[in-house]
């Protein structure tokens, strides 16, 4: 079931994000940064975060903005969702919680009149980066990120990969 997050899960977030990170760092050797925690309550607070809920545990978290100039530039100004921050709980990865978020995105793109759904992801994973293209998205290849100020730390100095797919 996908819900809004709320301001007393965060913990619970923050111990997702954790986790992801550390499993990012296994496959990758790339790992998140501790993420703002003003950041992820405004998120919140502006129904831009959300969860999927398994048996009342929280299995997979993700935040959403409709708006991203410093990774997308140009490509900005196109009516599009950004999807940012997936992270699954261990207990419950290899349930294609990108597929159900896609689904999810796609009916929540149309009904707020966004044409693109976009994601994008530190390069140098290839297997996340084939199952995203799995997923429905299309590569548009990698970008060396130079503005990076007000950014999480992840960013600064990457490339990253970018996907987009049509609502």
């Amino acid at each position: 079931m996908i819900l809004k997050t709320f301001l007393q899960d965060i913990d619970e977030v923050f111990s997702l994000y954790k986790m992801a990170s550390d499993f990012k760092k296994k496959v990758s050797g790339i790992q998140w940064p501790e993420f703002d925690r003003t950041l992820i309550e405004t998120e919140i607070k502006e129904n831009r975060h959300w969860k999927i809920l398994i048996d009342g545990q929280i299995a997979c978290v993700w935040s959403i903005t409709y708006d991203d100039p410093q990774v997308w530039g140009e490509k900005n100004t196109d009516p599009a969702i950004y999807i940012h921050r997936i992270a699954t709980h261990p207990d419950f990865r290899g349930q294609k919680f990108v597929e159900q978020i896609v689904t999810w995105t796609r009916k929540f793109a149309v009904e707020n009149n966004k044409q693109y759904i976009r994601m994008d992801t530190t390069a140098g994973n290839q297997p996340l980066t084939d199952y995203y293209i799995k997923c429905g998205f299309t590569c548009l290849g990698t970008k060396k990120m130079s503005d990076t100020e007000g950014l999480p730390a992840h960013y600064h100095n990457a490339t990253m990969v970018l996907f987009q797919l049509e609502a």
